[in-house]
């Protein structure tokens, strides 16, 4: 039988390439992050997908499994392709530095921290080169979320605040 978006193909070409596709990628998943893709013979036996309905139903299950169990073993989140370059205790002051805010960095016009100014704080801390998008990636896997910030005046007086809560609104009022 002919597959009709595939007129060169019958259905057992098809049942066969997208079982080696499955069988392809459970063995690549299973190795985790490489240089190079895994040597053919390991998914590959070189007899192919059986003729046989009962053995193709089987094998086709199997290609199945083999993949779902791959994907399972690795988890939700999968092999995540490279380590973070900074280690946990850069992490960590990385984490204290951005609580010290902007301004004891030198921002002190604008005191927000954008990714561009992270990425560069970590270039001067610890010399390693992050994209905008490693930035914004790192930041997420430390626990920080994307804010927008209260615009405060830096002159801000708490107390004269405060004092002027209890002492001039009740009047006010």
């Amino acid at each position: 039988m002919r597959v009709p978006t595939h007129p060169e193909r019958t259905l057992f070409d098809l049942v066969q390439h997208v079982g080696m596709a499955r069988r392809k990628s459970a063995t690549i998943v299973a190795a985790g992050p490489s240089d190079a893709p895994p040597e053919k013979s390991a998914w590959e036996d070189g007899t192919g997908a059986p003729r046989e309905r009962e053995a193709l139903l089987t094998w086709w299950t199997e290609s199945i499994e083999q993949l779902t169990s791959a994907l399972r073993e690795v988890g939700p989140k999968g092999p995540s392709g490279s380590d973070c370059r900074l280690s946990d205790a850069q992490l960590q002051a990385l984490a204290a530095t951005l609580d010290e805010g902007p301004a004891a960095h030198g921002y002190v016009e604008d005191q927000r921290w954008t990714l561009a100014r992270v990425a560069e704080l970590i270039v001067r801390l610890f010399r390693q080169r992050y994209t905008l998008r490693g930035v914004s990636l790192l930041l997420h896997r430390m626990g920080f979320s994307p804010q927008v910030p209260k615009h405060r005046p830096v002159e801000r007086d708490e107390e004269a605040i405060a004092t002027w809560r209890r002492e001039v609104w009740p009047q006010a009022k």
